[in-house]
């Protein structure tokens, strides 16, 4: 145990009050915005106030401003507004608030008066968020979930790849063993490195997930439990649980850990406890666990739908193919899809192999379907599961259907349903069209390479499987961010809800007076230029930039601001559109008049992905929607006023008045939109500024007004 801290200094005057010292951490699963928005607003209130306040931040560049020994050492209290997981070891013996991120934004002050009298955080406790605060984070489960989903995508994505290159390259067919590559052989050995991928995938899903839970001393019984579900042989069963056996014993493994934390025990013991005790008891006991009590039944019901589906061998084809293809798709390498392959693959040496036929078109209908979705509705996708949607793709063509896994992993309430009904759907036309597969493998690799009859109607069941599924899963995941959304924005009205999905740039002038949103923007541009190596104005500093002589000369119009970016060509005083999507398909018009714009389609469509990710609302009337792409040759800004304004889910929730639209190329992504932000923030401060904006009657007045910016 640590012992309490004392009492924060409680002077009546002034001087008394400003010897506190305060330390705060903000923090986002992603982006930057939210971020950097909690960690101005709890400054700026403990500057009204007189106290001292350092504020680390962690967003998706890293952690900055990063807090040592000395500074936790001398502090007060910590504000910890998160909603991410955040290492809170380092605070022993101090008083710790944990809240949602959404909390450093709306209620600071109330942060500052709460924190002197939060609760000591102890050596090797794990602090929840903290009811008072009023705000409310992304729910633990759903954290730790994710948590494992990020870290288990690569082994899928290099596994996966690797075993399709070498069964591609390397392979040829065999009726005894499917897809078979020469012992000893080159491929063999790429072969074995994506196996040692494929293998590990599971326990490391399992073990970052208990890590979210029950911080490192849950790593270790999360992976080894992880290992012990997918080996079915350690509790007398042919298949694995798979990734949902890796789920169960990951939070199984976590909260195990946050229990054992939680006994009591002798000051001498304290220090082995994270590193042997723990890890030990919860290893040893979750291992057994699995064994003899979750197990058993994972065997049974391996052994029992074996003979439920030997029984229905000479009923209806297309029922036969629309059950195995439910179970293919369910659980992608766990005991029921195990069942189904193994009963197809059974039958071949019998002179049966419809069975298979159907198998085979299910495999790959999982995987293929999921990098179709991230193609068809590219904005319910972060950039990370597009990339992983793209190996998902090749993956399904060599028949390797755990390239779905981290979809299914991630959203399963959407994804295994879509996954099941166009395995059913593959499953039953390749069953009533009589397609027939002589070895224990599927996808199209196994029809290319002539081990399957009926091709024609392979492909169709495949591709009508895969499409089946690709707009389910965009039907059904639509659904949950536009319910989820519904509920952010609610929440956001109430006082109660969630941050939602961290945007890259979004601010609100709330919270603190005279704490307007272009501060935020400023602070994250220059937090992040900071990371990068780039050098984006800070508001109030000397413009550092004029741009060079190729961006000057690449408008010929006179008046010019932004290092050329924004000309009177590029500034309409009335935005037409009524809706945000409509308004970005206008201002990228307006972009399109200078040239720069090769394909204003592209260029709204990747804004409109921007959006999705986050708004761009930044709150008193302002929107900044940006983009890069290629769809651009040069950086371009564009300005537009709307008189009604223009709903943006601001999180003040203000209309947008004052619309920017900044896009680059890719190639000048890394900082030019940051010096861009940097250098309209520091004027968007100004309430005067905005207002001037606002009353401008004409173009050439607007550009007169937007010349001050730079």
């Amino acid at each position: 145990m640590t012992s309490t801290a004392g009492p924060p200094p409680t002077g009546g005057g002034s001087g008394e009050q400003k010897r506190l010292k305060l330390l705060a951490v903000t923090a986002c699963p992603t982006g930057i915005a939210h971020t950097y928005m909690a960690a101005e607003k709890l400054a700026q209130a403990a500057e009204s106030r007189g106290i001292g306040m350092k504020v680390e931040t962690q967003g998706s560049i890293g952690a900055e401003n990063v807090l040592d020994d000395n500074d936790v050492k001398h502090a007060n209290g910590i504000i910890v507004a998160a909603d991410k997981d955040v290492d809170l070891s380092r605070f022993a013996g101090k008083r710790v608030l944990t809240v949602g991120v959404a909390e450093g934004i709306r209620h600071p002050e109330r942060l500052i008066e709460q924190v002197l009298s939060a609760p000591v955080h102890e050596a090797g406790a794990v602090t929840a968020a903290s009811g008072a605060g009023g705000g409310k984070e992304r729910s633990v489960g759903y954290k730790a979930l994710m948590n494992g989903v990020s870290y288990m995508i690569p082994f899928v994505v290099v596994g996966g790849l690797l075993i399709a290159i070498s069964l591609s390259l390397g392979g040829h067919t065999d009726p005894s063993g499917g897809l078979v590559i020469p012992k000893d052989s080159f491929w063999m050995d790429v072969n074995n490195i994506g196996v040692i991928g494929f293998t590990l995938m599971v326990p490391i899903l399992s073990g970052y997930i208990a890590y979210a839970i029950g911080d490192r001393p849950a790593l270790v019984p999360g992976m080894i439990g992880g290992w012990i579900a997918n080996t079915g042989e350690l509790y007398d069963s042919k298949a694995g649980a798979g990734f949902i056996g890796a789920i169960v014993t990951g939070f199984l493994a976590g909260y195990l850990v946050l229990w054992i934390k939680k006994v009591k025990v002798p000051k001498f013991a304290q220090p082995i406890m994270p590193i042997i005790v723990i890890p030990i008891v919860a290893t040893t006991a979750l291992g057994l666990f699995f064994i003899y009590v979750i197990g058993k039944p994972i065997s049974w019901v391996f052994e029992n739908l074996t003979d439920w589906l030997s029984g229905m061998t000479g009923t209806s084809a297309i029922l036969l193919g629309a059950i195995l293809g439910l179970m293919i798709a369910f659980d992608m390498g766990g005991p029921v899809n195990k069942t189904a392959f193994l009963f197809g693959a059974g039958l071949i040496a019998t002179g049966n192999q419809t069975v298979m036929g159907m198998c085979a078109a299910a495999i790959p209908v999982m995987p293929l379907g999921q990098g179709l979705a991230t193609l068809i509705r590219k904005r319910l996708y972060t950039e990370q599961e597009r990339e992983t949607g793209l190996a998902a793709l090749f993956m399904g063509c060599f028949g390797i259907s755990e390239g779905a896994i981290p979809f299914a992993a991630a959203r399963p309430a959407q994804v295994i349903p879509a996954n099941m009904l166009g395995g059913a759907v593959a499953g039953a036309i390749a069953g009533v069209a009589g397609v027939e597969d002589a070895v224990p493998h599927g996808g199209p690799i196994v029809a290319v390479l002539g081990a399957v009859s009926g091709v024609p109607m392979f492909f169709v069941a495949v591709v009508i499987g895969t499409v089946v599924t690709a707009l389910t899963t965009v039907a059904l995941v639509d659904i949950s961010e536009r319910r989820r959304r519904g509920e952010a924005l609610l929440g956001t009205d109430t006082g109660t809800g969630t941050a939602g999905l961290e945007p890259a740039l979004i601010g609100a002038g709330v919270g603190v007076p005279g704490a307007g949103a272009a501060a935020v923007v400023a602070q994250a541009a220059v937090r992040e230029s900071a990371a990068t190596g780039t050098t984006s104005a800070a508001p109030g500093s000397p413009d550092l930039s004029t741009g060079s002589a190729d961006e000057s000369e690449a408008d010929d119009s006179p008046a010019k601001v932004l290092s050329g970016y924004l000309t009177e060509r590029t500034v309409k005083v009335r935005l037409d559109a009524a809706d945000k999507e409509s308004a970005i398909r206008e201002m990228a018009e307006l972009l399109a008049g200078t040239g720069k714009v090769v394909d204003v389609d592209e260029l709204v469509a990747t804004a409109l992905r921007r959006e999705a990710q986050g708004t761009t609302g930044l709150g008193e009337e302002i929107a900044i929607p940006h983009a890069k792409t290629d769809a651009v040759t040069a950086p371009v800004v564009g300005f537009a006023r709307s008189v009604q304004g223009v709903e943006w889910d601001s999180l003040d929730g203000t209309k947008a008045r004052l619309v920017f639209m900044i896009a680059v190329p890719e190639a000048a992504a890394g900082d030019e939109h940051l010096r861009i932000l940097s250098l309209l923030s520091r004027k968007l401060m100004d309430a005067g500024f905005r207002e001037r904006l606002l009353a401008a009657p004409d173009e050439s007045a607007v550009l007169g007004v937007l010349r001050e910016v730079g």
